[in-house]
């Protein structure tokens, strides 16, 4: 029986992780934090291994024995504390798979996000079709502007010396990820601040969508069938955010804001408005406006191609799934 260690899994995309894998007949090993919560993993027979990606000295006994990594784990948000992202993102993977090396780890996946792919252009004419962004798109641009898609950057390109070093790593590329079990994002949901009619205002831009289902299975893919040292987006509907939002206020039974707020005007007050990031906690981070107006969308043709992966489920989908979780929880109350 192959044996999977899964960091970040007591997390959201990590815990459905470990699902599928013991559904597939993997032996788990959830590699989390003593203080971590086990909401998602209650139930599931899985090795608990608690440890720390800031304290190396835990990692080499976790990963005795493990045949396949996946690394899920990772900080998120947070632009006030970059540092710790840098600590946590790029110092933690890098000893991870340092540990992995000299652990005789077979294949490693690597869960990055779009976001190190960097920010895409912002269109030269309000009617201009958007542009796809793939694996060959890369950052640019000074880092402290999206301190997180930096930090996924950076631990990408820890990723390609330990391919060099001879570790057998591939890469997955989330898009915005929605469904069950979106834990620590209780508050700061799209689908939970719709439904709290605490999203006052449309603005421009897009996004691409992925249910949280359609991402396990790609992580599964890619240690299947992913190529070493490649990159693959996971990537579900590129969606103009007024129009996601709307999805999201007819999922919640709710009615979506009427005023669109130009991104010209949002970019020349980010800074001013990002002062407050600390004290609002908003769907998209204030700490990004700056990027207002931009469309984040994605051509996932290279993991279909090369993986054999599609995504099964819509933005909709995605969106009532997340819905349906956060009225278990009694974070939504229901109508």
């Amino acid at each position: 029986m192959t044996t999977a260690l899964v960091t970040g899994s007591t997390g959201f995309i990590g815990a459905r992780l470990c699902r599928l894998l013991l559904d597939k007949g993997y032996r788990v090993r959830a590699f989390h934090r003593s203080t971590s919560q086990m909401l998602l993993l209650e139930g599931l027979a899985v090795e608990h291994v608690t440890g720390d990606l800031t304290r190396p000295e835990t990692l080499g006994d976790a990963l005795q024995g493990v045949d396949v990594l996946f690394h899920t784990a990772a900080m998120l948000g947070a632009a006030e504390k970059p540092g710790q992202m840098y600590t946590i993102n790029v110092e933690g993977t890098r000893s991870l798979l340092k540990a992995a090396l000299q652990a005789g780890v077979q294949r490693v996946v690597h869960t990055s996000s779009v976001a190190a792919l960097g920010i895409p252009p912002l269109r030269l004419s309000p009617t201009a079709e958007p542009g796809l962004i793939n694996e060959n798109h890369s950052w640019s641009g000074p880092g402290d502007k999206w301190p997180y898609g930096y930090s996924k950057y950076l631990a990408e390109l820890e990723v390609q010396k330990m391919v060099a070093s001879g570790l057998d790593t591939v890469i997955v590329n989330p898009s915005l990820v929605y469904g069950p079990g979106d834990l620590y994002k209780q508050t700061s949901s799209l689908v939970v601040q719709v439904a709290q009619r605490r999203v006052p205002v449309l603005m421009e831009g897009g996004a691409n969508v992925v249910h949280v289902d359609d991402v396990v299975t790609g992580q599964l893919a890619a240690l299947e069938r992913g190529r070493r040292g490649e990159r693959y987006i996971l990537g579900g509907e590129n969606l103009p955010l007024q129009t996601l939002v709307c999805m999201a206020a007819d999922v919640v039974g709710g009615t979506p804001p009427d005023l669109v707020v130009p991104a010209g005007l949002l970019r020349a007050l980010a800074g001013p408005i990002s002062l407050l990031q600390p004290f609002i906690t908003a769907a998209i981070p204030l700490s990004m406006l700056h990027m207002a107006g931009s469309y984040f969308y994605y051509d996932n043709h290279k993991a279909q191609d090369q993986l054999g992966w599609s995504p099964r489920f819509t933005a909709l989908q995605a969106l009532t799934a997340a819905y349906e979780w956060f009225k278990q929880q009694g974070t939504i109350q229901s109508n």
